[in-house]
This record gives C-alpha cells, structure tokens and sequence, in this order.
C-alpha cells in the first residue's frame, strides 16, 4: 500500500501541468479554422460557375475532400494558373485536365493567402466557422464606391447618346428655319422688323455649327456605341457576379492582334450544365444549342472599332504592356450591355503613352533598349514610359 501511494501522489501533482499543456494544445491547434472570414466565401463565389462542394460533378470536379487528396502547394499553383501547370507537364494537372474533357480553367488572380483561405473554406464544407470574423468594411466601402462610379458612366453614355440625338433633331430644324428666313427676308417680307431675321439666323447658324462640330470631331469614332446583340449576355453575370477571366472567353488576347471573340464550344464548357438563366430563362441559353445544332456561329457584333487606317495589336498592349483591359473597355464587370466607353481617337492613345509606364526591368521584350536599361541603372531617369520606346511614332500605328 506505501508503494501505491508514493507513486500516485506525484502524479496527481502532475495532474495539472498536464491539463494545461493539454490545454494549449488544444488552442494552438483549433484557432486557424478561426482566422476564417467571410472574404473566404466571397473569394468562392467565383469557383460556385463550376465546381459544388459535395453537391456532385459540375463543369469542373466536385470539391469535396479535395484538401485531403492534393498536396495544398499544388493547389495554390493549380487554382491561381492552372493552364501554365498544364504546359509545364506537371503529370497530376494534365491528369486533371484530361479527366474534365479538356476544359481550361481559368486563372485566378488570387494570392497564397487567399487561395489558402478558398481552402479552409471548402473543407469546411462550403461553411465559415463560428466566430468567424466578418468581412473587412474598407471592402464593403470600396465595392459601393465602384457601383456607383459605374452607375455615373452607364448614366453619361445614355446622357451623351441623348444629348447627341437632341443636338441633331435641332440642327434639322435650324436648318429648315435658315431656309424660311432667306425665303421671307428676301421675297415674302411678312416680317418687318429685319433684326429679327439676323437673330433667328445667327442663333441658327450657330446651332448648325454646334452640330456640325460634333459631328466632325466623333468622325471615325463610336464613343457610346452599344448594338444589340444575337443572344442578350451580360458581362456583369459573367465576368462580373461569377468573376471569369476575361481571357477565358478572349483567350487570344495574349498571343494575337485580336482578342478574340468566343466560339460557341467555349460558351459550351459551362453550359452544357447550366441550361437556364436566373434573368432570361432558356431562350437565350436556347439560341446557343442552335447555333451549335445547325452548324452556323453567333454573329456578335463588335462594339470597339478603330478606323482601318489605324494598327492595334492586344498582344502587344495585354502581354507585354501588362494593361488591365478595364483601362480601354471600361469596368465590363458592371455592364449588362457593352458600350464604348472611350473615345479610342488618337489624342487619347497619346495621352497614355506621354504618361503610361512601361514594366521595363523585368520584360524581356525590352531587352534591346540597352541605353534606356543603363541610364535607369545609373539613376538618370527613374522610369520608362511609352513615349520613349517610340510611342509618338507615326509608322508604329499607320503604316
């Protein structure tokens, strides 16, 4: 019996030390689950076009358990780029890739921490932890800001296209009120009082001019421009609300002078599942399978056009130049129905070459320009923009 408790009286001293690291661990292996926000689910929304979490196989694979069969490092590789893991022959992304018919992922712009937060928020089943913590308000601010931005430029390209609509309507009539004032001033004289005649014809003169101006100065330009289209799609579903890659569908952009318009295999990646919308029910999803049907493509209509005397090449300005297509097509996100934004003339393009900075150290492209590269290195001039790769040169736009 004194053996029995000469051994149990130190361990249940122990007892304590023992709870507490028990405790400890305890908390320093539950709190990452909490480090969860809802940025994480917001960050999702973009994967919901594709893929479920445990909800079974859409365009791409169900998602459940996805943590426990791939190595997290690939993952983040894999979600932010996965076509470059494809071309680089990494086996299990080919593997993938071939398994899903092919279909390209689009890629992400997302960072490793986001990327890491997509994943908790999956194995959790498509749910945020209790306690964790709310989406950052700057966010909330920020998004607020941009809709309303938004909303300020579609109410100027509805304004300008009135605006221009009126101004022509009252050129018409000035014009026909020019012609009764010379017919009266000169044959009928049912006006006595001359000065009358001069007002009326200088205040419609200048209105001609006015129009005439406007006329001039838009020739060859299609600011505001915003046809109707064969099947109603709005870039503010896709790209905006599903967030796909605007070089998902625009997939040349990067290797050719046209981005491209989608054929309908593309549009098929993701609706051979998803066969009715939430605005327009099938009948525009409709027009799709028949196309594809009677053989015959979807005549878009292209919305930014340029004068045929004018070269524009998007490799040059997407790949190398490294330019956010919202800086020409405007923030597409928030558009149902595309418009040009800008005017595209040639006073515009110079404004962003006089001002545009070049990604010049690290882009092969540049590597040519060795004096510009060794004035930067000696601190003679701080940055390169277009200007001074030959950006005013006549020749490398018409030619």
């Amino acid at each position: 019996m004194n053996i029995t408790k000469t051994h149990v009286k130190p361990l249940f001293k122990n007892s304590g030390y023992i709870s507490g690291l028990f405790f400890l661990l305890t908390l320093l292996f539950s709190t990452p689950s909490f480090g969860q926000t809802a940025d994480d689910a917001n960050n999702f929304a973009q994967c919901k076009a594709c893929h479920t979490i445990g909800g079974g196989k859409l365009v791409g694979p169900d998602l459940k358990g996805i943590t426990e069969r791939r190595d997290e490092a690939w993952l983040i590789k894999f979600i932010q780029n996965s076509q470059a893991l494809v071309a680089s022959g990494d086996e299990t992304a080919v593997k993938v890739f071939n398994e899903n018919y092919k279909i390209p992922m689009p890629s992400h712009k997302l960072s490793d921490d986001q990327v890491k937060g997509i994943l908790k928020y999956i194995a959790a089943g498509g749910k945020l932890p209790t306690g964790a913590e709310p989406a950052k308000t700057t966010a909330k601010k920020s998004e607020v800001s941009t809709t309303q931005q938004i909303s300020e430029a579609e109410r100027f390209i509805t304004e300008k296209r009135e605006s221009s609509h009126k101004l022509a309507i009252f050129a018409i009539i000035s014009g026909i009120l020019v012609v009764i004032i010379l017919i009266d001033l000169i044959f009928t004289h049912i006006l006595k009082a001359k000065w009358i005649h001069y007002i009326l014809l200088l205040s419609s003169l200048w209105i001609i001019g006015e129009w005439s101006w406007d006329v001039s100065t838009d020739f060859g330009r299609q600011q505001n421009y915003q046809p109707d289209q064969p099947i109603w799609f709005s870039h503010k579903v896709h790209a905006g609300q599903n967030q796909i890659d605007c070089e998902y569908c625009h997939f040349t952009a990067e290797t050719s002078m046209h981005a491209g318009i989608p054929p309908a295999s593309v549009c098929m990646n993701c609706h051979s599942q998803v066969k009715e919308g939430k605005r327009t029910g099938k009948k525009e999803i409709d027009k799709i399978y028949a196309a594809l049907k009677n053989n015959k493509p979807i005549e878009w209509v292209k919305v930014d056009n340029l004068p045929d005397f004018v070269y524009f090449n998007h490799e040059q300005h997407v790949k190398v130049g490294k330019l956010e297509c919202t800086e020409c097509h405007g923030d597409v996100e928030q558009m149902d129905q595309i418009a040009q934004v800008n005017t595209l003339s040639m006073g515009w393009c110079l404004d962003c070459h006089r001002t545009h900075k070049v990604q010049f150290t690290e882009n092969n492209f540049y590597g040519a320009y060795k004096k510009l590269h060794e004035d930067l290195k000696a601190g003679k001039i701080d940055q390169v923009n277009v200007k001074m790769i030959g950006g005013e040169d006549c020749a490398k736009c018409h030619y």
